[in-house]
């Protein structure tokens, strides 16, 4: 006979656990907030609850996680009570231990799907402003690190990815990669770079759509005063357009002497990394075997100074010397041919 007062508690549902969770931060409102006992009661609900989805997905430790179909349960219910909306509106309130839970859960929950939809991206595309809640986050430091990991999850999926490129809160990277706060305007950069490096075809579209716009914008950073924008930027742009569905973009951006300035510009900078880097687009331009006259008489009038800079410009050790060498060897030998166009007007 067992003489146990205690049973074994049964183990929730996915629909207890997302429910818990929809109303412990329903309870967040503004009331509760302005009261501190209220709002640390409130709070340690909202943990307890996301630490019981976490031991749900990923086991607690002690425990294995449930069964993956539960996982998908899970998606399901925070699709179907607008859970995801409460989450990242209610982020700023949350506390760490919170905050970290949901991260870890995040990526798991976006992977769910039902057949071949997976249930966040449907509801992110049915609630498209979220993303852009997302993106705006970057202005509080508080969650801009939070916020900046769960956008990057989103934007693994190309439906999102291209609503970000193509929304009006995409030309906030461009402040955002240059905030004051170095660990959020690397944060901001990180995703800035994925959105620009993860979906060759959906970045492809982007530029052809929206050149001028895009480029106008990024000379700013190409331009900034500060070094890690110049050197971060000009990597980037090396990245994605020397991507082969993206050969029409680069082909378009070296036709254009404003362009060429910039990076004649960036090929003397202090840096020694940032001259290296700006030699692997520079190249691109001289190397064009359809300069337009424009670029011929820019590089023509100033092949003195090219060559100068060309011949004390060393990629340093450890590097592949040897390729480095040989490609510049080919562009001063092509700007010496050009050199006797000079005094050609434009």
């Amino acid at each position: 006979m067992s003489f146990s007062f205690f049973k074994p508690s049964r183990p929730k549902t996915p629909q207890e656990v997302v429910k818990a969770i929809r109303d412990s931060l329903i309870a967040l409102d503004t009331k509760t907030v302005v009261e501190v006992k209220s709002l640390e009661k409130a709070l340690e609900e909202v943990e307890k609850n996301f630490s019981s989805l976490r031991g749900m997905l990923s086991g607690d430790g002690e425990a294995e996680p449930n069964a993956a179909d539960q996982a998908v349960q899970l998606a399901l219910e925070f699709c179907k009570e607008d859970v995801i909306s409460l989450v990242i509106h209610k982020l700023h309130i949350l506390g760490w231990e919170a905050r970290k839970d949901l991260l870890h859960c995040w990526s798991i929950l976006l992977k769910q799907k039902v057949g071949e939809t997976y249930c966040f991206v449907q509801y992110f595309e049915d609630h498209f402003e979220l993303l852009d809640s997302l993106v705006v986050c970057y202005d509080n430091k508080e969650i801009a690190l939070h916020c900046g990991s769960m956008l990057r999850e989103c934007i693994k999926f190309p439906s999102l990815a291209k609503y970000i490129l193509e929304s009006a809160c995409f030309e906030l990277f461009f402040k955002f990669v240059e905030l004051p706060n170095f660990d959020v305007a690397s944060d901001a950069f990180s995703t800035f770079k994925d959105l620009l490096t993860k979906h060759d075809s959906v970045v492809s579209d982007f530029l052809t759509s929206h050149y001028s716009e895009f480029f106008d914008v990024y000379e700013r950073l190409l331009t900034s005063s500060n070094y890690v924008t110049r050197r971060q930027s000009l990597k980037l742009l090396s990245d994605f357009l020397l991507e082969t569905p993206n050969s029409h973009i680069m082909k378009k951006f070296i036709l254009e002497v404003r362009y060429l300035k910039v990076i004649m510009t960036l090929l003397k900078d202090s840096s020694k990394n940032i001259q290296i880097s700006a030699f692997h687009i520079f190249k691109i331009f001289v190397a064009n075997p359809n300069k337009p006259q424009e670029v011929k008489i820019i590089l023509a009038r100033n092949h003195e100074k090219l060559l100068e800079l060309l011949h004390n410009l060393s990629p340093g050790k450890g590097s592949e010397d040897d390729q480095f060498e040989e490609e510049k060897e080919l562009i001063i030998e092509e700007i010496q041919k050009m050199s006797s166009l000079q005094n050609l007007k434009l």
